[in-house]
């Protein structure tokens, strides 16, 4: 039996999932929601760059979506410049009684202890008004950093520490609203990017620490955030646009999770815009990026994680890799219980039917 999906979002991430909704059999596209007129009214097919026609045009209109009554819907709208109406699209949506799994607000990945109650109680009423499930994942936060340390941790005898690791040039990552405006990039040393405000990385990648340390059973004393920018050398451009010389080109950021004034479990971004910048920050394990994640104890790890792609780089593989991440979830979380779903209570996701021979 099929199940019925729409999509909400088509950028980045979404044209990947709307692409998998449309030629995985196990799923019936039912709608999909787009934030420009210039898209809407075109077919999901057109969207996604496959070649059959679907007759499921997008719309502007999220209720019209709604009414078609989808099992579950795949949420991959940008949220880090709408927080309040992300917010607001997950209560309207699970209280319709509808699933959601989704790459943003990163922080539901693991919520609890990082979003004040205000925010996170009417989203867990919500679902459970409506009888339904919400898992927001992808790879980061997501699987790199919450299924792969988990799983190595499985395997010792003891644990000193958990470090996630994302070493990766940005330079192709086309979205000039994440680069500039969050991410402050290409901006003046001395103005202060969204990201970098007071406490947003340990709201944005508290989730990673709060779930490994729900993992592992630790109660945190504290979060705690530090970050190091470096200005460009020179005038350079990228996919997202042009970087000047003097403006932030690297960054470096850590969230910890404290126990006893030491960091138990922690995650570190190395973020370049150029590959010869910094070259005293750590470095990924191939050219362009990659992921990496370092458990000390008895015994210790080090996992590099290298993506790839026959479609694009390192970045392209990242975003279908995130989009995947939840799109393959979505039989588990339509059977879970209501409720905001984790990495830690649902079953392995294990690409069951995804097997290609070419």
């Amino acid at each position: 039996m099929t199940i019925r999906v729409a999509q909400i979002g088509t950028g980045n991430v979404g044209v990947h999932a709307l692409k998998a909704l449309i030629t995985n059999p196990e799923f019936e596209l039912t709608g999909v929601w787009v934030s420009s007129d210039a898209k809407a009214g075109k077919d999901a097919a057109e969207l996604a760059g496959t070649s059959t026609p679907t007759g499921v045009l997008a719309t502007t209109d999220l209720q019209q979506v709604l009414d078609a009554k989808p099992d579950c819907v795949v949420y991959t709208a940008l949220a880090d410049n709408r927080l309040v109406e992300a917010l607001e699209d997950f209560k309207r949506i699970l209280s319709a009684g509808i699933n959601v799994v989704g790459s943003s607000a990163v922080f539901l990945q693991y919520p609890w202890d990082v979003i004040p109650a205000e925010m996170l109680t009417p989203i867990e009423e919500a679902a459970q008004q409506g009888g339904s499930s919400l898992f927001v994942n992808g790879i980061d936060p997501g699987f790199a950093n919450d299924l792969l340390p988990l799983a190595l941790a499985g395997t010792c005898q003891s644990i000193q520490q958990i470090r996630c690791m994302e070493i990766v040039d940005y330079a192709t990552y086309d979205s000039a609203a994440v680069m500039f405006d969050v991410m402050g990039f290409g901006r003046p040393m001395d103005e202060t990017p969204m990201l970098l405000q007071p406490g947003v990385l340990s709201l944005a990648w508290g989730s990673v620490v709060r779930q490994l340390a729900a993992g592992l059973g630790l109660e945190l004393d504290s979060v705690e955030q530090s970050h190091i920018r470096v200005p460009a050398p020179e005038d350079f451009s990228i996919s997202s646009g042009d970087i000047a010389a003097g403006t932030a080109a690297a960054l470096r950021f850590e969230v910890r999770g404290m126990v006893d004034g030491k960091a138990a479990v922690v995650l570190e971004h190395v973020t370049r815009l150029r590959d010869d910048l910094c070259p005293d920050w750590p470095q990924p394990a191939q050219p362009g990026g990659s992921y990496r994640v370092e458990v000390t104890g008895e015994p210790s790890y080090a996992l590099d994680l290298c993506l790839s792609s026959p479609n694009g780089d390192h970045n392209h593989a990242g975003l279908v890799a995130t989009a995947m991440r939840v799109v393959n979830a979505i039989p588990a979380v339509v059977a879970a219980e209501p409720g905001i779903r984790t990495t830690l209570d649902l079953p392995l996701v294990t690409g069951r039917g995804l097997y290609s021979a070419g």
